[in-house]
């Protein structure tokens, strides 16, 4: 009765006293059957209903209830983030195939993509060590998902796209643009995506060394046969960010020119993959180690096995157990003699620094993505989610959480085509000075920022659901989990800030130069729109106020600015991002 009717008091859910044998004419009940017999609580008689002898048991859907939530829908997400079109539109040449290109793509994640980076992520990598008969074997198994993806990623050029450059200068807008789409669906398979990207890259400033060029070709294919993934094995147990003093690994000389390394290295990232680039020091003839970032080498090594199926100088030993990133195999792994050929003399360092502009718009990539995509649940769910009355939709406050929300997708969004933006013009040659110096100064900002933002994003958007948010078979907790990693790889926020001081230092000023100027210009630009003036007025404020205290830092210790160097970075970040861009 109170199922259905809080207002009976009466009912012996409320008053025990009333005996277990009295029938209840009120359906459905927990406690009586239906009967003709009035109920003490109503005082009143109910003709009992015939009832059909096949029907399954009284009052069965009462045990569950008789509501369900309806869950998010993940729509085509191309479709679905009227800003990435506007923006494409306003600036892509060749805009008719790179949106059809982006269409379909966005169709085939929400129809079946999307179901493969969930099994991705239930079935998370496995090492197996040894055959049946106890051969050492170092297997890493990945689910077919996986497998899938990386075929996909060849045939869709994930990566090829940015060395094609059939839109030119915007080439890598478009290939980011689709990586964009792709990333929260990927089951992290963008990882390897941006460590394959990172190495082509370095491949391809350094010439093309003869004993990689069939390697380029193959990380840069469109064919699932051909295409190559590449691993990144950088981390040693000493350090992550700080390789020059971190790595211990050696070289020794072979006669035919090539090496062997032996070392252990740490954090090994998409292990399963084909190849890798990784440092190393060379033992000189009489047994001399070179210390020091100047004592670093490059070295390119296959990931190969021998005909008993054992892999070639490489022993696993264990797959990290991690809090997000599931989806990828991490390994820590030991170097005993790893065929492998150097492709930098010295300077190892130096040589990935272009690598890590790549991984790092690749990171940035996949914070936007991240929030983007939470954000385009949490306003589906608000569509179809009721509570007090009305849809979360039709909820004021509800609605501005979202909204701000959205204003951050946008932001690190819009800052992210910027910087692919530079990347492309530098590549294609046609970068000016100032492009070449806020690629240089925007990267590290980019990175920190959209890093620690879709932490948050992602936290708020799951918070949006409520208890569904927390749950693991809805899928949305990974969410959280893998938003996490983004701000620790490729340098965490206060390493990559002050990566920001040195770039100042290093350019003697000309990055913030630079910045000051854009800004400027662009602000210049926007105050023309009168609706713009109170956001134009609160920047150059902002603005005038960051150059006040750089003035200031100058005249001080470098310690003030060290400690000052994330707030510093933060507020490039904000002012930037805050500014009306060229772009929208």
């Amino acid at each position: 009765c109170l199922t259905l009717n809080p207002r009976l008091p009466d009912c012996r859910l409320l008053r025990p006293s009333l005996s277990p044998t009295t029938p209840c004419p009120n359906k459905p009940c927990f406690l009586y059957p239906v009967s003709a017999s009035p109920c003490p609580a109503l005082g009143s008689p109910r003709p009992a209903a015939a009832r059909d002898p096949h029907a399954p048991p009284l009052f069965s859907r009462s045990r569950t209830g008789l509501f369900f939530q309806a869950q998010p829908q993940l729509k085509n997400p191309f479709l679905e983030d009227p800003l990435l079109g506007r923006y494409l539109r306003r600036h892509l040449p060749h805009q008719q195939a790179v949106f059809s290109d982006l269409q379909a793509f966005g169709e085939r994640i929400s129809d079946e993509v999307d179901a493969w980076g969930r099994e991705c992520e239930v079935n998370p990598p496995r090492l197996v060590p040894f055959d049946p008969w106890g051969r050492r074997v170092d297997h890493i198994v990945t689910s077919p998902a996986w497998q899938r993806m990386k075929e996909l990623s060849a045939s869709e050029g994930l990566v090829a796209i940015g060395y094609e450059r059939s839109c030119g200068e915007w080439s890598r807008v478009h290939q980011m643009s689709k990586l964009f789409l792709y990333s929260p669906s990927s089951g992290l398979f963008t990882c390897p995506l941006a460590m394959t990207d990172g190495a082509a890259k370095v491949i391809q400033s350094l010439g093309v060394p003869p004993a990689v060029d069939s390697a380029y070709r193959r990380l840069t294919s469109r064919d699932p046969e051909r295409f190559w993934t590449s691993g990144q094995w950088m981390t040693e147990r000493r350090g992550g960010s700080d390789v020059a003093a971190g790595t211990e690994t050696l070289a020794e000389p072979q006669p035919d020119g090539s090496y062997r390394l032996h070392g252990f290295k740490w954090f090994t990232s998409a292990t399963d993959a084909d190849m890798t680039l990784t440092l190393g020091r060379v033992v000189g003839r009489d047994g001399s180690i070179p210390p020091g970032s100047r004592g670093l080498s490059l070295f390119y090594a296959e990931v190969r096995r021998d005909p008993q199926g054992r892999l070639e100088g490489i022993e696993v030993q264990r797959l990290k157990d991690k809090l997000g990133t599931r989806q990828m195999p991490t390994a820590e792994l030991l170097l005993d003699g790893l065929p492998a050929h150097r492709v930098s003399e010295g300077r190892g360092v130096a040589s990935i620094a272009n690598m890590l502009t790549v991984t790092r718009i690749h990171n940035s990539v996949a914070a936007a993505a991240a929030m983007r995509r939470v954000v385009q649940l949490a306003r589906d769910y608000a569509t179809r989610r009721s509570a007090f009355g009305r849809r979360l939709q039709d909820h004021p406050l509800h609605l501005q959480t979202l909204a701000r929300m959205e204003v951050e997708a946008r932001a690190a969004f819009l800052l992210v085509m910027e910087v692919s933006r530079l990347l492309g013009r530098e590549e294609t040659g046609v970068a000016s000075p100032l492009d070449r110096h806020l690629l240089r100064l925007l990267t590290p900002v980019l990175k920190l920022y959209s890093a620690k933002q879709a932490v948050a994003v992602v936290s708020e958007g799951l918070e949006s659901f409520g208890g569904q948010g927390y749950m693991e078979d809805t899928g949305l907790p990974g969410l959280l989990r893998d938003a996490q990693v983004l701000s620790i790889w490729e340098g965490t926020t206060n390493v990559l800030s002050l990566d920001v001081l040195r770039c100042v230092a290093r350019s003697s000023g000309l990055v913030l130069q630079a910045y000051f100027t854009q800004t400027q210009a662009l602000l210049g630009h926007a105050s023309r729109l009168p609706p713009l003036a109170p956001a134009v007025g609160a920047l150059e404020g902002a603005l005038s106020a960051l150059g006040v205290f750089v003035e200031e830092a100058a005249a001080r210790p470098p310690s003030y600015l060290e400690l000052a160097a994330r707030d510093l970075a933060y507020s490039l970040a904000r002012i930037y991002m805050g500014q009306p861009p060229h772009v929208v």
